[in-house]
């Protein structure tokens, strides 16, 4: 009986590990931080939508441990730079990857 109950408790702490290690993406990252990079990037599509300058432009925003990156063509160097000011001014950016082209 006593290595019953010895066998089973090696066994609760095995899944209890497991379960730690399943809170993790592959990269390492934690839900929560997947869910501030989602937030962030909501946060920018959100602003550059609701700018007169860049409304109407198709501009890709991908964000990974706080690092935006934007990717699309803009119309002039003026909306470029809006973009980027834009994203930066975001809570939770650490930094702005600008591949935006010009048409």
């Amino acid at each position: 009986m006593k290595k019953r109950k010895h066998w089973v408790g090696w066994v609760l702490v095995v899944l209890i590990a497991a379960g730690f290690l399943a809170c993790q993406t592959p990269a390492g990252r934690s839900p929560g931080d997947v869910i501030d990079d989602a937030t962030i990037t909501t946060k920018v599509k959100a602003k550059l939508f609701d700018d007169s300058l860049l409304r109407g432009i198709a501009i890709s925003v991908e964000t990974f441990e706080g690092e935006v990156t934007l990717t699309g063509a803009v119309d002039t160097p003026e909306q470029k730079r809006q973009a980027v000011e834009i994203t930066r001014s975001v809570t939770g950016v650490k930094g702005v990857n600008d591949l935006l082209q010009l048409k």
